[in-house]
């Protein structure tokens, strides 16, 4: 399936997680991010997670829930999530959220082919418009590059 773009709306899911069951429609009203990330307790999304979670309460403040996703399932997330002291939702994707939203994709590690996910976010706006994609993700630094795109430039 083709990545989703800036301007259409974003699929909706319906999905467990950590905190329980989660409808992205549920949350329109607010911005949110979701980020999609490989596999829990690994290094680059464990650098990425805890970069989410520093700037988390900025990210509140800025009307912004955001949710990290991967195929790992609730108890991976759970355990993730407590080793870590995430203060946002993690949501299992069994299958369907990946695809939907352009992130489940070739990949190739040491000569080895497969399916997997790609580090790839998305800013929905209250509407549930996608306002911005990032794609390819660099682990370290995105959580602000995600902030600084939510609270805009500074004032003068």
């Amino acid at each position: 399936m083709a990545t989703p773009t800036a301007g259409m709306l974003a699929p909706d899911f319906a999905a467990e997680s950590d905190a329980g069951p989660l409808r992205l429609s549920s949350l329109l009203g607010k911005k949110i991010v979701l980020y999609f990330y490989p596999k829990d307790s690994t290094p680059g999304c464990t650098i990425e997670a805890r970069e989410f979670g520093v700037l988390h309460a900025r990210f509140e403040a800025a009307g912004a829930v955001v949710l990290g996703i991967s195929k790992d399932s609730v108890k991976s997330h759970q355990k993730f999530r407590a080793k870590e002291c995430l203060p946002f939702a993690l949501v299992s994707d069994p299958g369907g959220i990946c695809e939907a939203y352009g992130a489940w994709r070739d990949k190739k590690l040491y000569g080895r082919e497969y399916k997997g996910i790609a580090r790839i976010s998305f800013l929905v706006d209250e509407r549930g418009i996608i306002a911005e994609v990032w794609d390819p993700v660099s682990a370290r630094g995105h959580a602000a590059q995600v902030l600084a795109r939510i609270e805009g430039p500074p004032a003068p």
